[in-house]
């Protein structure tokens, strides 16, 4: 795909209607970090959790319009978590993704400050995200746009079985 053509790129909140759209492209993603063997969204399960009565998260779509049309080409899904030091919420990115294609026009850029402008309308004390330990070119991106990699920290996290089993009603302490 060309992308020398003359194009414009604007930032939206997703809807509903999008979930098509941002399950592609959660799947692009999917497939650049090699963890398609993961994913087990699907349209509808992202319709209930980004817009259904309790709704756990958000997303931001970035479209490219050519003289062709218009489309999605990135996104960024975030949350609020809230830190206990700060006693203020915070905005967590799970993901960013500009597909290989529309890369170098500012895109992932375009989203982050965004995002950090959002943190700073909704009161928040900082804005995270994580990053996987390979991806150099991401973490050199983030580090140019003022971002500290945090080398004492890891990610835990419990899924599946062990979910369940940590879950379970306890016998006692």
């Amino acid at each position: 795909m060309s992308v020398d053509r003359p194009t414009s790129f604007t930032l939206r909140a997703a809807t509903a209607a999008d979930c098509g759209t941002l399950f592609r492209l959660i799947s692009a993603l999917a497939e650049y970090e090699k963890l398609n063997h993961l994913v087990e969204a699907t349209p509808a399960r992202l319709e209930q959790a980004l817009f259904g009565p309790q709704a756990h998260a958000e997303a931001i779509l970035v479209d490219a319009t050519t003289p062709e049309g218009s489309r999605s080409v990135g996104f960024a899904l975030f949350f609020h978590n809230f830190s206990t030091f700060l006693a203020k919420p915070g905005l967590y990115l799970e993901d960013l993704f500009v597909e290989p294609a529309w890369r170098g026009h500012g895109l992932g850029k375009l989203l982050l400050r965004h995002l950090a402008a959002l943190a700073l309308e909704r009161g928040c004390g900082r804005f995270e995200w994580s990053v996987l330990d390979w991806n150099t070119p991401s973490i050199e991106f983030y580090r140019a746009m003022g971002a500290d990699v945090m080398p004492d920290w890891r990610i835990c996290r419990v899924t599946g079985d062990a979910l369940a089993r940590l879950g379970a009603p306890a016998a006692g302490i």
